[in-house]
Formats: C-alpha cells, structure tokens, sequence
C-alpha cells in the first residue's frame, strides 16, 4: 500500500515538473519574441480609391431581392431601401466604413454589405445577403441615404458615419478598409 502512494505521489510531482517547465518556456519565447520600438511595423498604406470615376447609377431592373421567411431586425421596406440607395450611389457608398465586422469577410466599404457584384455598365448583378441581416449595415446605410438626400457630400457623409459609429465599433470591432472619397 505504501508503494502505491510513494509511486501516485512520484507520478504527481513528476507531471508537476513537466507542467511547469512547459510553462516556462513559452513565457522566455514571449518575452524574447517581444517587438522593440524600433521594430514596430509601419502603418499600412490607404486603400486606394476605385480606378473609375463613381457616379450615381439608376437601374430600371434590379435584380429580384429575396427576403428570407422569419422576421429580420428592420422592415422590408427600410431594408429594399438600403439596397436601392447601394445599387443606385455606389459613388457614396464605397466611400463609407461599415462598422459590423465584416471587413473579416474582405467587405471594404457600405456598399459590399449590399452589392456583391455588377456587370461592366454598373449594373448590380447580384445582391450581397449579409446586408439584409445586419442592423449595422443597413442603419449606417440608412444614415448615408438621409443625408445624401438633405444635399450632403460624400466627405461629410463619411465623417458623420465615422463619428458615430466609431466609439461603439471600438468596443467590438474595428470597421471596413474603406478608401477616401476623392477630392
């Protein structure tokens, strides 16, 4: 009986050892592996804007935008809404962050929570479903739509959007690599 403690008890302080200098070895890698303030990477780049000028775009035909059956986070017609002013002001849209996470998705701007793709002319050939789901898309969206409407431009619908989504997506996530609207 003694054997059998002596031995569980060897086995507990042996696994103990173990443990312990596994736990010491990534902490001297940590350390070690540290950067050093001259080893600080530079700021990435600005995304550059779009290579074509951006202009408002109506579209007799939009493609049919299918609602899913069960109750979603805003009404049908502020979401159709959303997805119009996309397809129609990509010249407004492409310019504003999108503050929901999505850039982990490759979204760089508003408009890729709507549109996924469009045809040369500009035409939108498919719709982006994320949009239609997300509060966050579609109220910043929403917010881009009002004041466009009121008569204000892209840099001051931009700075608006980033004043008041930036301290709640600071707490969450970070926001789209959106360009700069051009001067």
């Amino acid at each position: 009986m003694i054997g059998v403690v002596v031995a569980v008890g060897a086995i507990a302080v042996g696994t103990f050892a173990f443990m312990q200098s596994d736990r010491a070895e990534p902490v001297a890698v940590t350390a070690a592996a540290a950067p050093t303030p001259e080893a600080t990477p530079p700021a990435p780049a600005p995304i550059p804007a779009p290579a074509v000028v951006l202009k408002p775009h109506p579209q007799k035909e939009l493609p049919t935008l299918q609602l899913p059956g069960y109750p979603l986070g805003r009404s049908p017609e502020v979401i159709t809404a959303a997805y119009k002013f996309a397809a129609e002001h990509p010249e407004i849209l492409t310019y504003v962050p999108c503050f929901c996470g999505c850039e982990r998705s490759g979204h760089r701007g508003n408009e890729d929570c709507f549109v996924k793709s469009r045809a040369p002319n500009g035409d939108v050939t498919q719709w982006e479903p994320h949009g239609m789901e997300c509060n966050v898309c579609i109220d910043v969206a929403t917010q881009a739509m009002q004041m466009y409407s009121s008569g204000a431009s892209v840099r001051d619908i931009r700075a608006a959007v980033e004043q008041k989504w930036s301290a709640q997506a600071s707490q969450m996530h970070t926001h789209t690599p959106t360009p700069d609207p051009p001067k």
